[in-house]
């Protein structure tokens, strides 16, 4: 009834239940919460926020399938794409704008079963997550595929947890829960199903991988259903667990890690393709202080997460091969301070020797 649940939607519900049944514990308000905020309220906040549309987090697992898909569609033409409810619902916002049909959770692959047509030229490409695949889309979907010998491609994002909710532990879960049973592969029980084209990818960020996969199972001569199980954690919850264990080893003065992308300015070609085909939040553009070149090149801020996805991209999809990986080491040794000092050394007597034997445009 009330739409999206908006903050200022929520707070307007909670005011108005306590003024109807506890109106002594409110103070009294300037404004009555149905009045909408003035119009110059409105132009103020659109000036100083920007539009943040929903999509992937940033290092998200699921990122690399959808630019895996987005090139596949490239190079084979466009499919049919149920999608389904979850985190990978996101695929049909920019950049990727995947997706044709949205019926309910755990029913992307049974919603596809519609397009089972054994003459058509291209089969069907669906997703599920491992959430949904729990929920019901183990018999409703997969058994239904199996059952009614569908063709499609089913792929089943599987990031750990129950990731759109929360992160709850499910069946396929890797953690050790004291009260529940974990560790049961998503593999085992399609195959149970009776599914016999089954790929298992445990690694996601390697996109090159998944776009092959899934080539080859929207071109194998096999019948019936084939499945893709696509794996690997869920990066905010990741996070959640990992960041204060490193923030807490750096503080304690230990030897700590942490891995980071950029992107060499002299290289980018400015034409922006990894954006187009990553999307991630942390890579966005940077003007450069050069006359000679317009336009922005592509940059990595610092909410990057290391998970590597820009550089694989770049490297599927035969773009400019500008990203780069740096390792940031916390509390080094002294070897390693000294080795750095030789090499900062080095490195600036090579600029200096390159800026000496530059060629220089005097002005007029």
């Amino acid at each position: 009834m009330a739409g999206e649940y908006t903050g200022q939607i929520m707070l307007d519900g909670v005011r108005g239940f306590f003024r109807t049944h506890a109106g002594d514990l409110l103070k009294p308000a300037d404004r009555s919460p149905n009045d909408p905020p003035p119009e110059d309220d409105l132009e103020e906040l659109a000036a100083a926020v920007p539009g943040r549309p929903p999509g992937f987090c940033t290092g998200c697992p699921e990122r690399p399938i959808m630019a895996a898909t987005k090139l596949v569609e490239q190079e084979l033409g466009p499919h049919h794409i149920a999608s389904d409810i979850g985190c990978h619902l996101f695929q049909i916002m920019p950049p990727f704008s995947l997706g044709a049909t949205t019926m309910g959770y755990g029913l992307g692959p049974a919603s596809a079963a519609a397009l089972n047509d054994p003459d058509a030229d291209r089969r069907s490409i669906s997703f599920i997550g491992d959430g949904g695949f729990w929920h019901n889309g183990l018999t409703s979907s997969i058994g239904n595929a199996v059952f009614n010998g569908n063709d499609g491609v089913i792929i089943i994002v599987d990031n750990y947890y129950s990731a759109a909710t929360g992160g709850q532990d499910i069946l396929s879960s890797r953690a050790a829960n004291k009260s529940k049973s974990t560790n049961h592969p998503i593999a085992q029980a399609v195959r149970g199903m009776g599914v016999k084209w089954v790929r298992e990818i445990p690694r996601t960020y390697d996109v090159g991988k998944v776009r092959d996969t899934l080539k080859e199972a929207l071109t194998t001569k096999e019948t019936g259903p084939k499945v893709i199980v696509a794996s690997s954690e869920c990066m905010l919850n990741r996070e959640r667990r990992e960041k204060p264990l490193r923030n807490a080893a750096i503080s304690d003065g230990k030897r700590t890690v942490t891995t980071r992308f950029g992107v060499d300015e002299e290289v980018c070609t400015g034409d922006h393709a990894c954006i187009r085909l990553s999307g991630c939040p942390s890579l966005s553009v940077r003007q450069l202080d050069d006359p000679l070149r317009d336009d922005p090149i592509a940059h990595i801020d610092q909410s990057c997460v290391g998970c590597g996805n820009c550089g694989e991209v770049a490297d599927a999809a035969v773009l400019c091969p500008s990203f780069y990986q740096a390792d940031y080491v916390h509390n080094p040794s002294r070897w390693e301070r000294f080795k750095e000092r030789l090499s900062v050394r080095f490195s600036n007597l090579l600029l200096r020797w390159r800026d000496r034997n530059r060629l220089r445009m005097a002005r007029i």
